[in-house]
């Protein structure tokens, strides 16, 4: 592996699966790294719930269900996540729906999940991270508005703080798409335009809570009718304490046809689809809209570097889509900036 040294350190803006698979593979490579998110922590969209209501405290996973590992190199690093108890091996019972019928798909991929939440790959990379002392710095709450080219590097502008008084060596973008082509229209077209190329779509999720355990003889549904495209046992996964909770995913049809829908007719709309599949009614149901779930088609670059420039872009949606794609995406573009190997 080669090193690149240089006295300014680079700008990850996205603390989800590819900004810190990208950060990870920079600091490898002995490049200093500056993290900035606009959420309080890591994760992206392998994200969990955490709250309380008159029920008790309660967990949901409500952005990405699992993941699979078919390249070898992501493979080993879900392998390093096992070791440390982030992540476990989800033998979940499954079944398809398609609006008739109720099958069992069959299908030899091992599906993962992070444990004890979906968010604790995340968390446990951003402590790598946060390891390394002064070569990495991870700002969260930091929503980035602005790049600037000066002649001693690229500058920073947040919401939150206006201009930051750090110059960096390159600015790498792990947004969705959409957040992706404001900051780099005026400073790279043609980035902006790579961005423009991803459609990405919105998800409804919603996560509900009960007292006891649920009657249904599956874990996890494919469903392909209706508003619900998957519904899953959220406390079936390892690693999961508390209560009952089940996690409804509305497809990207619905999902953007409704998607400035209000939370309640949401709730009441995929609560009713639930019930005709079997479910009972819970406690109590919280809804989250994702503007940016999954892009459909995702492209296949991998990821984008201008080298003259010194701006990149990774992100599933240009590997592909998935976890796997995320974390492969920052990989690939960390050697393109740095040489990783």
């Amino acid at each position: 592996m080669s090193t690149l040294t240089t006295p300014q350190p680079i700008a990850v803006i996205g603390a989800g699966l590819a900004g810190l698979s990208c950060a990870q593979a920079l600091l490898q490579a002995g490049q200093p790294v500056h993290m900035f998110d606009k959420s309080r922590g890591p994760s992206g969209r392998m994200s969990t719930r955490r709250a309380e209501d008159a029920h008790g405290p309660w967990q949901c996973d409500h952005g990405a269900q699992y993941f699979t590992a078919r390249d070898a190199a992501f493979r080993a690093e879900v392998d390093r996540w096992q070791q440390a108890g982030v992540a476990a091996q989800w033998d979940a019972r499954l079944a398809s729906f398609d609006g008739k019928t109720w099958t069992t798909p069959h299908t030899p991929l091992e599906r993962f999940v992070g444990t004890p939440r979906m968010t604790s790959p995340a968390i446990w990379l951003a402590q790598g991270l946060a390891q390394a002392g002064e070569r990495a710095h991870t700002q969260w709450q930091t929503t980035v508005r602005q790049l600037e080219r000066h002649p001693d590097g690229w500058a920073v502008t947040s919401a939150e703080q206006g201009l930051h008084p750090q110059r960096y060596s390159a600015v790498l973008l792990a947004l969705p798409a959409p957040q992706g082509v404001p900051l780099l229209t005026d400073v790279a077209p043609a980035g902006a335009a790579v961005a423009g190329r991803a459609r990405m779509r919105g998800s409804w999720a919603v996560m509900l809570r009960y007292g006891a355990p649920v009657a249904l003889p599956w874990d996890g549904a494919f469903i392909n009718a209706g508003p619900l495209r998957w519904v899953a046992r959220d406390s079936s996964k390892p690693g999961r304490a508390g209560p009952e909770t089940w996690l409804l995913h509305a497809s990207a049809e619905w999902s953007d046809t409704h998607i400035e829908d209000s939370a309640d007719s949401v709730i009441a709309a995929l609560l009713a689809a639930f019930a005709a599949l079997g479910g009972p009614a819970p406690l109590a149901a919280t809804a989250h809209r994702w503007r940016y779930a999954d892009t459909e088609p995702a492209l296949t670059l991998g990821c984008w570097w201008d080298a003259d420039a010194r701006l990149g872009l990774c992100g599933d949606w240009l590997n592909g889509g998935k976890v796997e794609g995320a974390w492969l995406s920052g990989r690939a573009l960390a050697r393109q900036v740095a040489h990783v190997a």
